[in-house]
């Protein structure tokens, strides 16, 4: 399964110099609003230390790890639902991603303008995109409610759901994104793809000094609460870019920091959108695959092959762990280590599988 994540901002809040971070791209990252036109797109591979042990222990070269694709979107402002700035057309790139990860400026810098110019204000920005979001979705609900309330004149199920979008377009007008609220029925609304429905990862761009300071986090933690957020610092990540291993994790250290922003952002996405990879592995090649926490084996099977679930039979299946410790599948069976699960089973995340399916 792919995942797409959607960054979005104000203009000049470092959107774009993270996502070439992210993506070691170059893309333009100028100081001025709508430097970003079309939507860019950068496929990232998940950092994943499992991968080369196995590739080691099966002797193959062929290392295939999960990926992220990330979407560069371009600074939204106050009216783009109604077609201010670039408008209407960058809130459809949003609808096209699985979550949205809400870059925030929260560090100074006067050679850096700010887009209208104001002092730093991480709760008004975060406000002003909120507002526009929810005011889409309020139009997207508004423009399928007469097509409903007509059906509902001769079908139960179609007033139901009329009264069902009635209920979620009051919450959003009185302030409330749709992720916000209990019990929602995504799959109902799963044809109009709302904007506040997406998890939202909040992406706080700190300055260097913003990365360890425990008061400065915990106050805009606060803003968004409960919603997930992650602190990153795009100077530092635009540094990284191009390093070698080494000499990236020694200048995360010099700044109190063991993780890159990109991992952050991934292990926040994946357990923000309730996701886990399990492993394949062989002489030709070793892979990583995107799962639902909570899937079955032949579920797992289906992302690599719609045949692979329709004829399941069995999974064997060994926990990477005690595989790199045996060395090897042989000693790992000696071991009693390598067992066989069939339909039922959970798929946990350090899982190394090899499906048997007959079709």
């Amino acid at each position: 399964m792919s995942l797409s994540i959607g960054i979005v901002g104000l203009p000049n809040v470092g959107k774009s110099t993270l996502f070439n971070a992210l993506t070691n791209n170059d893309i333009l990252a100028a100081n001025y609003p709508f430097a970003t036109i079309e939507p860019n797109t950068g496929i990232v591979p998940v950092p994943d230390s499992r991968l080369q042990a196995l590739a080691e222990l099966y002797h193959t070269q062929k290392i295939i790890p999960a990926t992220v694709t990330f979407v560069d979107i371009a600074g939204l402002v106050a009216g783009a639902s109604k077609g201010e700035g670039l408008g209407n057309k960058f809130l459809h790139n949003i609808r096209e991603c699985n979550a949205i990860i809400h870059v925030v400026r929260a560090f100074e810098n006067s050679k850096i303008l700010r887009h209208d110019e104001a002092p730093i204000d991480p709760k008004k920005d975060i406000g002003i995109i909120n507002t526009e979001l929810i005011l889409a979705d309020l139009q997207t609900i508004e423009k399928r409610l007469p097509q409903l309330q007509k059906e509902a004149k001769a079908s139960p199920e179609a007033r139901q759901k009329v009264a069902y979008l009635q209920s979620l377009a009051d919450n959003l007008q009185s302030g409330t994104p749709i992720s916000a609220l209990a019990g929602v029925d995504f799959e109902a609304i799963a044809d109009l793809h709302l904007l506040t429905a997406k998890p939202v990862i909040y992406a706080f761009n700190v300055d260097e000094e913003g990365l360890n300071n425990s008061a400065l986090k915990g106050k805009l933690k606060e803003l968004v609460h409960p919603s997930k957020t992650v602190f990153v610092c795009a100077k530092l990540e635009e540094e990284l870019k191009g390093l070698s291993e080494d000499d990236a994790k020694e200048l995360l250290e010099s700044y109190g920091v063991q993780e890159t922003g990109l991992v952050k952002l991934i292990h926040a996405a994946y357990d923000t959108l309730g996701l886990q990879s399990y492993l394949t592995a062989g002489e030709k090649e070793v892979r990583a695959w995107t799962i639902h926490k909570g899937w079955t084996a032949p579920q797992a099977a289906g992302v690599i092959h719609s045949d692979f679930e329709r004829g399941f039979i069995a999974a064997q299946i060994v926990d990477f762990n005690d595989l790199i410790t045996a060395g090897s599948e042989v000693k790992a069976r000696e071991a009693g280590k390598i067992r066989t699960e069939g339909k039922t089973y959970i798929m946990q995340p350090n899982d190394v599988v090899e499906f048997r399916f007959n079709v």
